[in-house]
């Protein structure tokens, strides 16, 4: 839903402030700019870079799905999502962690 910041009386609105209407009310808070938006359907069809993209992420998704549930690997990620997670860049979380993993893994496996 929408997001109404008040001050006297209303200063902006952010978002979507009805379920029925696809008007769409924006505010860019590094430039104040505010401006509606209705969101269509898409006009353009997507890019082979889009496409591949939207791959990676589905196969990565489902790669991170398993390996949250897989017990030959929960001890092993635990200690090593600790060990990374203080460094400056590690990841903070372990969600976070394990789409690095993964991500890397898929990369590894389908270079080129």
């Amino acid at each position: 839903m929408g997001k109404v910041v008040f001050e006297d009386p209303i200063h902006h609105i952010s978002g979507k402030i009805a379920k029925k209407f696809r008007t769409i009310y924006n505010y860019a808070k590094a430039t104040g700019l505010k401006y509606t938006s209705v969101h269509g359907e898409r006009s353009t069809q997507p890019s082979t870079k889009e496409l591949k993209a939207r791959e990676r992420f589905t196969a990565v998704a489902a790669m991170v799905r398993a390996r949250k549930i897989d017990l030959s690997k929960i001890v092993i990620d635990q200690e090593n999502f600790l060990a990374q997670k203080d460094s400056a860049t590690g990841a903070k979380t372990m969600k976070a962690y394990l789409w690095r993993v993964c991500g890397q893994e898929y990369d590894e496996q389908h270079q080129g």
